[in-house]
């Protein structure tokens, strides 16, 4: 201990001595560990432990839906998961938790609010524990909006009610429903929707309160919640995944309507694939192969400025070695220096850390009014033990083979030169050589790197995703949450239409259910296909959306066979409904789909047109089963509005504005972006790793 003791202080005279080397060499280590370390705080924060306060969540995993033959999951059915909460027996505990935007209001001031709707057991089951009131009781989660309650988050108590410390018990209106507030959640508690910060929760028996498609709790072919698993102390995911596939089978043995081809499957919580973990997960896989490239180009460096420092450290070698001292003691004594500036620049490196934590939600792209991203990092213990391995393992890397050349001394030699020089220098230069040639190496990959990610994000940009994006725009505005009934929307939506086609500058205007490439879920249903035998323990199902007449013209998707929607498509007419290539394919092959028949929620539709095959969600995605609904068969509260135009989006955004207060004043502004951005949005996360390669 005394020796490492007098070795240490020997080190800081000596970085006290050659400031200029100190600090340059610090600073490469800085950046090396640094960028290691903010990479570690994200990955714990987003993928392995990414809820604050939540207990054991080593234990906790995704709960998805599947389908047989399908390779994306699915949402549950909510009697789904009141089965699994009844049937398990190696589970702790399940919890819903689905995301939803509404309006919040208190006293004469409203505005837009992201919140859960979430099991009675939410916060129990996380271990959360509100710091006033409570959370929800068992009752809560039952009944058909029964129990007006909910959960607000520490934001909101501080920033819509001041931190009153009198708040439990007042009530706030949420989609125009009075609910009465019984606790606060904690402050680092955001919910359990990676990507997003809630500002409330509701139980599941307002379901229907908050989902302008209606009630749900009852229906098992209604497919729509996200759900978490608590496995017991000592069970493995295979010996849970195993129970999972026993009740799925169960289930479908007695429910084959809705249930044929369905089971369950548990994720780790950083395959999630109901948020914005699956998004974010390559680009960290990306992100952390970077920045150990960084740390190595950083320790190469180091190693050379170690390297040429020793040659102006020759004198003080050979006279420690002439009076006696061991090649090993001069090893260590360097190690040691070495060692002394990889902690110093861990320190820098942790503070990097610190201020880069939330850098991931800078470079997020904007979000509608109301939502608030998180995507915090945590610099926890763990990060702060990788970063020490980090230390360790980078003084190993850039200190060792300085010392070891720097030890090498032909001490009798060195003695008879006029300046103690050192003997071996050809072997100190092929050293040197080498670290250049590995730093050049490894800045010549990292910009590789970077030009092969560019150039795969520039083809994803390029690629065709089905539709026209050149001045199209997006609309929505929500009128469920502002109280709207049926009858009331459909005159809002036929008024609004008319008023947009009237706009300078529009082209074609129409209605849709779901806009393409957002973050909501389209609608799924089995199908019957008459004249079509499914395979035993195929579920026949796809995903479809409601769109109005002019739709396939507005958005620029091809009808390659039949016709469109028109006018005359409405409730009076017969259903009818377009497919995409991949269902006329695989359901009618050499067959002519139009006048074939497919059934849904017990309703026959007629086959009137085919349209090409298009990108829904992102433009990765492989061809699946979609098909189209007349809107004014299947009319809801809740439509968005999509425009062909000429003008800018800005411009044709206040027109929207003015247009909307005209028919109604106290309805919120549209959300009103061009298509192109809401396409943008689905694809940041590979702007994202060319812009962290970029600045690595």
């Amino acid at each position: 201990m005394q020796t490492l003791l007098q070795d240490l202080r020997f080190g800081f005279r000596m970085l006290r001595r050659s400031p200029g080397f100190s600090i340059l060499a610090i600073l490469c280590l800085t950046l090396g560990i640094g960028t290691n370390a903010a990479v570690f705080s994200w990955i714990e924060g987003i993928l392995i432990r990414p809820y604050p306060l939540v207990a054991h969540q080593d234990r906790m995993f995704a709960l998805i839906g599947t389908t047989r033959g399908a390779q994306q999951g699915n949402p549950l059915s909510y009697p789904d998961f009141l089965d699994l909460e009844k049937n398990s027996t190696l589970f702790e505990s399940f919890i819903v938790d689905k995301i939803m935007g509404t309006t919040l209001s208190v006293g004469d001031r409203a505005e837009r609010a992201v919140g859960g709707i979430v099991s009675a057991n939410y916060f129990d089951a996380l271990g959360v524990r509100p710091i006033m009131g409570r959370g929800f009781k068992s009752e809560e989660g039952e009944g058909r909006n029964a129990h007006p309650v909910t959960v607000i988050s520490y934001q909101t108590w501080k920033d819509r009610y001041k931190g009153d410390p009198e708040i439990i018990g007042k009530t706030q209106y949420l989609n125009g429903v009075q609910h009465t507030i019984i606790g606060v959640a904690p402050e680092k508690f955001h919910g359990t929707f990676i990507g997003y910060s809630f500002n409330f929760w509701v139980p599941t028996s307002m379901q229907e309160t908050f989902d302008s498609t209606g009630y749900k709790l009852e229906d098992r072919g209604a497919r729509w919640i996200e759900s978490y698993a608590f496995l017991k102390p000592g069970v493995t995911r295979q010996q849970a995944q195993a129970e999972l596939n026993a009740i799925a089978q169960r289930l479908e043995n007695d429910f084959p309507e809705t249930n044929r081809g369905q089971g369950f499957e548990i994720l780790p919580l950083w395959k999630t694939p109901f948020n914005a973990v699956g998004n974010l997960s390559p680009t960290l896989a990306i992100t952390t192969a970077v920045a150990f490239f960084v740390l190595l180009i950083a320790c190469a460096n180091v190693s050379n400025l170690l390297l040429a420092r020793s040659l102006l450290r020759r004198h003080e070698m050979t006279m420690r070695l002439a009076l006696g001292a061991g090649r090993g003691r001069l090893i260590k004594q360097l190690f040691t220096e070495g060692l002394l500036l990889s902690l110093i620049a861990v320190a820098g490196g942790i503070t990097v850390a610190y201020w880069c934590r939330n850098a991931l939600v800078l470079v997020s792209p904007t979000r509608s009014p109301g939502i608030t991203i998180d995507y915090p990092g945590q610099l926890d213990w763990r990060v702060l033990a990788l970063s020490v391995a980090v230390c360790i393992g980078s003084t190993m890397l850039f200190a060792l083979v300085p010392a070891i050349q720097a030890s090498h001394v032909d001490l009798s030699g060195a003695l008879k030169s006029e300046g103690g020089g050192l003997v071996g220098g050809s072997g100190r230069s092929r050293v040197r050589s080498v670290l250049v040639f590995v730093q050049v190496a490894l800045s010549f990959v990292l910009i590789a790197g970077t030009g092969l990610l560019l150039r795969s994000l520039v083809q994803m940009q390029n690629s065709d995703p089905g539709f026209s994006t050149r001045n199209v725009v997006v609309s929505s505005s929500d009128l469920f949450s502002a109280g709207y009934k049926l009858d009331r929307a459909k005159v809002f939506y036929e008024q609004m239409l008319e008023r947009i086609r009237a706009l300078p500058g529009v082209q074609s205007a129409t209605m849709e259910g779901v806009r393409p490439f957002s973050y909501a879920d389209y609608s799924s249903a089995p199908l019957e296909i008459e004249g079509y035998q499914p395979p035993r323990n195929e579920q026949v199902s796809a995903d479809y959306n409601r769109v109005g007449e002019g739709y396939f013209a507005t958005i620029g998707i091809p009808i390659v066979a039949g016709r469109e929607f028109t006018r005359n498509d409405d409730e009076n007419a017969p259903p009818v409904a377009i497919v995409n290539e991949t269902v006329a394919a695989k359901y009618w092959p050499g067959k002519d789909p139009v006048g074939q028949r497919l059934k849904v929620k017990d309703k026959w539709m007629e086959v009137v047109g085919v349209a090409k095959n298009a990108k829904y969600r992102t433009k990765v995605e492989q061809p699946t089963p979609f098909f189209y609904v007349p809107v004014r068969q299947n009319f809801l509260v809740q439509n968005g509005f999509i425009i062909r135009t000429d003008q800018s989006p800005a411009a044709i955004r206040n027109a929207l504005a003015r247009e909307i207060r005209a028919l109604d004043p106290n309805l919120a502004p549209l959300d009103t972006i061009s298509l192109q951005e809401q396409v943008d949005r689905m694809s940041y996360t590979q702007r994202l790793a060319v812009a962290l390669l970029a600045i690595f």
